[in-house]
């Protein structure tokens, strides 16, 4: 009798190509790719450019570029074309509007006519990061009053996110409790200038490309609960969440892309790959010594119990 072989990982790496990487989000990238390919799993490149005002095509060239360079190798995904092209986000936008019909049908969806400036007037920011709670101020509008304010200004759509709380496992972070409702409040699916949420198109590429492992910052940890809430309404499985430390300078300053003394065009230019990769993984607990290493080492020593448990900090002579 024939026994099934279990479905390899599916792992994936989305960039937004805003700017080139730094060495934050090679970081991520990195352990990443470790975890995919330390479980003889599969890694899937997409490319998150849903807003055109910041994201070009130039600038997702460069950021495969960098991730070549390093050996960040992906199996599917620009250049590597299989069954769930195309990998850029501004392609893809039928399969976020046949998503939001779905929501729409389940009236899990409503027009949000507030603006920033009103929002902010009203509310406070959640936890210190930034993050206001919609207070639900349209949640309730008949539709002769939301026909009314659509006279005059074009309205966002927002989920109805329900009172229960989310529960799941961290593969880093360990178990997670949170109620979105008292949290965030319910949250933006489309914006008022037509362009898809964050929170919804993830969802759908996640789940509509076979991902089942998201490695990504701890800084988007708050992401999670909104988006398992769209996966069980549109009927699909949540995948395994892992959000890893942030990576800081030598003095513990959060790395950002207009550090440009820190991105892959400065650096290629004095080191090489593997002085980068193993510089990176000795930041991240992998390695004992900051040395060079390649990616086969790297591979065999990878274990999440060995990724350093509080933010990674990068070495002085950077």
């Amino acid at each position: 009798m024939s026994t099934s072989q279990p479905t390899p990982v599916c792992g994936r790496f989305a960039p937004s190509p805003s700017g080139r990487m730094h060495l934050g989000n090679l970081c991520c990238a990195l352990l990443a790719w470790l975890s995919v390919r330390s479980q003889n799993g599969e890694m899937l490149l997409r490319i998150e450019d849903l807003d055109p005002d910041r994201c070009t095509r130039e600038k997702a060239e460069l950021l495969m570029d960098d991730l070549f360079w390093l050996g960040l190798t992906w199996d599917e995904g620009p250049g590597h074309e299989r069954t769930h092209a195309p990998y850029y986000q501004s392609a893809r936008r039928e399969l976020y509007e046949s998503a939001l019909s779905e929501l729409r049908a389940k009236n899990d969806v409503y027009p949000c006519f507030c603006t920033r400036a009103e929002l902010h007037a009203v509310s406070a920011p959640h936890a210190g990061d930034g993050t206001f709670r919609y207070p639900g101020l349209c949640r309730n509008l008949t539709p002769a009053e939301a026909e009314e304010k659509s006279r005059t200004r074009r309205p966002s759509l927002r989920f109805r996110a329900p009172e229960d709380t989310v529960t799941f496992e961290d593969l880093y972070c360990g178990p997670q409790n949170i109620n979105v409702q008292s949290t965030f409040g319910d949250f933006i699916v489309r914006r008022s200038d037509g362009l898809f949420g964050y929170q919804l198109a993830v969802v759908v590429d996640d789940a509509l490309t076979g991902v089942d492992e998201v490695v990504r910052g701890r800084d988007i940890l708050s992401a999670t609960p909104r988006q398992i809430y769209l996966l069980r309404e549109l009927g699909y499985p949540a995948p395994r969440y892992c959000h890893i430390p942030l990576l800081t300078d030598a003095q513990g300053r959060r790395l950002a892309k207009r550090d440009r003394d820190l991105d892959l065009s400065a650096l290629s230019r004095r080191y090489t790959p593997q002085r980068l990769l193993g510089m990176l993984a000795h930041a991240a607990g992998l390695l004992e010594e900051d040395r060079a290493a390649d990616l086969e080492e790297l591979t065999a020593l990878f274990d999440w119990s060995n990724v350093r448990r509080d933010d990674l900090r990068l070495p002085s002579w950077l």
